[in-house]
């Protein structure tokens, strides 16, 4: 076995983080917002928009999210002139795909709030929207914050299937590498060691997190 590090680019591969990150934080925004609306949909007495939200879940749950991907950025020329750029077509899926899984999770820490408190709010006037916002919301993030950790984690994993789309992330930039050298194994490695360094980051940063929140009980 013959390795040689001395003729890839490391610069080059790690100044793919910041396109991986673009991707992952706009993402991660899109699809929490999205997500808590859809969330809402879910537990909503109005029948159109719970089995909307459901259907919505299915279809993302059912299909390949590299297909999705494929489907926005190729398709969305041809039926609407429009030419998307990489960003866009990644940003756009993995937000809509993030925001089906979100949900749900969403959905869960709502539904776990003990009741009393809705009734209380209830009795009190309190309004549906203020109810939500500043007395059910609060509570619920901090009991789905460990799922959430974990969503954001498997969203900056799943934004290397941007690269099928001529995105310049971190994989992007290994593979090219790859290329004009012949040599695969060192660049590959060394994308492998940028997403586990920053996973490893955002795991750290999630605890330093929960503890804030257990403090502030």
């Amino acid at each position: 076995m013959h390795l040689d590090f001395s003729q890839i680019d490391f610069r080059y591969i790690a100044e793919g983080m910041y396109t991986t990150l673009e991707f992952t934080v706009l993402a991660a925004i899109f699809g929490f917002v999205w997500g808590a609306v859809l969330s809402l949909f879910k537990i909503s007495s109005i029948a159109p928009l719970k089995w909307f939200a459901v259907f919505y879940t299915s279809i993302f749950r059912g299909t390949p999210l590299i297909l999705m991907i494929a489907l926005v950025y190729f398709a969305t020329p041809q039926l609407t002139q429009y030419d998307i750029t990489a960003l866009q077509a990644g940003v756009i899926t993995l937000g809509l795909n993030s925001a089906a899984y979100i949900s749900e999770t969403i959905r869960a820490g709502i539904l776990a709030i003990d009741k009393g408190q809705r009734e209380a709010a209830i009795a009190l006037g309190v309004p549906y929207r203020q109810m939500m916002l500043d007395i059910i919301f609060p509570q619920a993030l901090k009991n789905i914050l460990p799922a959430m950790v974990n969503e954001s984690i498997a969203l900056l994993k799943d934004s290397a299937l941007v690269s099928t789309i001529g995105a310049l992330d971190i994989l992007r930039r290994a593979t090219i590498v790859g290329a004009n050298t012949f040599l695969y194994f060192e660049p590959l490695i060394f994308a492998a060691l940028l997403y586990y360094v920053m996973v490893m980051l955002l795991t750290l940063a999630a605890r330093s997190l929960e503890r804030r929140l257990r403090r502030s009980d």
